[in-house]
């Protein structure tokens, strides 16, 4: 057996053996740094998580938002189930519409879409520059909205997206194809951080609640909180919502964010004063998560910027991760 250049080990081995011990009660590793004791690599990179839902291994991809019907002649929803984030605001007449936000996961089809406000302007501005499906909006409002942070993808712009349903009379049967739409739109934003701080943990303290309705002058949002599906399960006008397809819409987190609705500029074809929802600024909130209620500050500086919601004593209050839904409403009300 060759035994050249092994008797040079006893020496030297004596060396290395010592240095590791040395090495070991320190703490460190071969090529470590001081700090932490990580080695010469770079650490492993965190698993990517979704900025709207918390949900880890969800890749970044474009934002859509969808206005949705929202009266009683509109449902069941298609689709809805299915988004990241869901707003409700109010709408003339004290009726309520949805925007449902998606991000790298895309439902077949979403609807029924109807028309865009004034109010989503600001709204959506935090996200980019999204793309936006909606039905139309009246002349006045065109300017505004081509000139917003955002990609209007209405029927004229992509004919290919949308197609109406045989199930319910117009003007509640049209559905947007969110693939065709983004493609419509091939620079809308990818999805980043919009204020939102998530954690499967419960933060300590709120309130146990089993349900809870937001109230608009002629609708209502309900949520009832579900141990078994670890859900807060909606209900539109006390009625139970569900999905064309057999799914209950349901939320992580539920927000109700109070904020000011005032009349705007516009009207709708009857002369009822359009609401104008404002969504920066500051004021008071409710969040809801784990069967819990906690009192909540939201503070959204400028349009570009995303909101931020606080325990009372400053710090960050985290969200439950998966869906989230948004009820934007007066402060005066609940």
């Amino acid at each position: 057996m060759d035994t050249r250049g092994r008797r040079a080990w006893p020496a030297r081995g004596a060396v290395v053996v010592a240095l590791l011990l040395v090495l070991v009660s320190c703490g460190c590793q071969p090529g470590g740094d001081e700090e932490g004791g990580r080695g010469a690599e770079s650490p492993s990179p965190s698993p990517t998580a979704s900025p709207f839902t918390g949900e880890a291994g969800v890749e970044a991809g474009p934002v859509l938002a969808v206005k949705i019907d929202n009266v009683r002649p509109a449902r069941p929803h298609t689709g809805v189930e299915d988004a990241d984030l869901v707003y409700a605001e109010r709408v003339e007449s004290g009726l309520s519409r949805l925007v449902a936000v998606y991000s790298g996961r895309l439902p077949e089809r979403v609807g029924p879409v109807r028309s865009a406000r004034e109010s989503d302007l600001e709204l959506l501005e935090q996200f980019g520059r999204p793309a936006l499906g909606y039905s139309g909006v009246q002349s006045r409002l065109r300017p505004l909205l081509e000139a917003a942070s955002l990609y209007p993808v209405p029927p004229s712009a992509a004919p290919e997206a949308y197609a109406r349903g045989g199930d319910r009379p117009a003007p509640h049967n049209l559905y947007l194809r969110p693939e065709a739409a983004l493609a419509a739109a091939p620079r809308a934003s990818t999805a980043a951080d919009i204020g939102f701080v998530f954690d499967e943990r419960r933060p300590a303290g709120g309130e146990a609640r089993e349900r809870h309705t937001v109230r608009y002058p002629a609708a209502a949002f309900g949520f009832e909180w579900s141990s078994g599906e670890g859900r807060w399960l909606v209900s539109l006008d006390g009625e139970p919502a569900v999905g064309t397809a057999g799914v209950r819409l349901s939320a992580a987190t539920v927000v109700v964010q109070y904020v000011t609705v005032r009349g705007s500029d516009f009207r709708d074809r009857g002369g009822n004063v359009t609401p104008y929802t404002e969504t920066v600024g500051s004021g008071d909130a409710l969040v809801l998560r784990d069967g819990h209620a906690y009192r909540a500050r939201w503070e959204r500086p400028t349009a570009s910027t995303g909101t931020r919601f606080s325990s009372p004593d400053g710090s960050p209050l985290p969200f439950a991760v998966g869906p989230v839904w948004v009820v934007l409403t007066s402060a005066d009300r609940d």
